[in-house]
């Protein structure tokens, strides 16, 4: 399994906030420079994430997506 970096969590953090987004699949390449950023997806694909870490990566965005959400939002059922 690949560590990210602190550099690496930093320079995906400033591409999603720069694209406005709080949910985003981010790429990049190690160089001899550093980090590169490839591209920002709005809607990422999970699959490969899924593939290389055996995570629930779906799971954990919608536990994140709550913990952000509850108290802020009234569900009402319609």
């Amino acid at each position: 399994m690949v560590k990210v970096t602190a550099e690496e969590k930093k320079l995906a953090f400033q591409a999603a906030k720069a694209m406005d987004l709080e949910v985003a699949g981010v790429e990049l390449i190690r160089s001899a420079k550093g980090p590169l950023l490839l591209e920002v997806n709005s809607s990422p694909g999970l699959e490969g994430a899924v593939a290389a870490t055996g995570e629930d990566i779906a799971g954990m965005m919608v536990s994140a997506i709550d913990k952000i959400w509850i108290g802020s939002v009234t569900w009402q059922l319609v």
